[in-house]
């Protein structure tokens, strides 16, 4: 009896060696879109934040997922895209997220910056002279160089398309993270919970659309709004 007992001990032992590590649950890591968003690189997997200057939860995941972004795939890039909710409060900061994006500074840094300045030191930079102000008075980036971009034409085309994306996702709270413009992910735990779910949701998307391996490691290491594009054209 008890060698009957240590074999199937044994058994169960070794089928649990081998069962897969947890996957994504749909309703509790993630959910599905009601209505898909084609990406704006088609050959890509897109991940995309959809995250405001003025939120807390915001400053708080964004270092992280830039961070986690590094380790994407090269079929895989990351775009943040700021809220316009009321355009009042949110387009002049979404004029100021695609002016950093353009203006060749480091993106974590001056969004740090922007961060502590709104959520810590309730500074309101949605308004032009206090933004220009607080701008003009950094010194551990280019701040008037960003001002200069912030007036730009391509900037302003940039933050409509924010505003257009805000409402074309159905974005309702901030942060939100979508993956392949499919499936948004739920945070209902740690970081390292959340990237997971990110990572197993690219591969998701990865086998569906039946994509070729990639390369094991990303192409680019910062990821931009794809507002740059449009800065960089205006400019021209």
């Amino acid at each position: 009896m008890k060698k009957i007992v240590r074999f199937l001990t044994a058994c169960l032992l070794g089928a649990s060696f081998a069962l897969p590590a947890s996957a994504a649950v749909e309703g509790k890591d993630y959910i599905v879109m009601p209505v898909a968003v084609a990406p704006l690189q088609k050959d890509k997997i897109e991940v995309v934040e959809f995250f405001a200057y003025w939120c807390p939860h915001c400053a708080d995941l964004e270092p992280a997922l830039h961070q986690h972004a590094k380790t994407f795939a090269s079929d895989t890039v990351l775009r943040t895209e700021h809220v316009v909710w009321d355009a009042d409060r949110d387009m002049n900061l979404a004029k100021l997220s695609a002016a950093v994006n353009a203006a060749n500074v480091s993106k974590a840094k001056v969004d740090h910056a922007i961060f502590q300045a709104m959520v810590k030191s309730r500074i309101k930079l949605n308004e032009e002279a206090a933004l220009k102000t607080w701008l003009l008075e950094q010194k551990s980036f280019n701040g008037a160089r960003i001002w200069a971009m912030y007036r730009t034409f391509g900037v302003q085309a940039a933050a409509n398309n924010m505003a257009a994306w805000t409402r074309e996702y159905g974005i309702t709270s901030t942060p939100t993270v979508i993956v392949g413009g499919k499936y948004q992910v739920l945070q209902n735990g740690s970081h390292e919970h959340f990237f997971k779910t990110v990572d197993e949701l690219v591969q998701k998307v990865r086998e569906e659309r039946r994509m070729a391996k990639p390369a094991a490691k990303a192409a680019v290491g910062a990821a931009k709004s794809t507002g740059v594009g449009l800065v960089k054209k205006a400019m021209q």
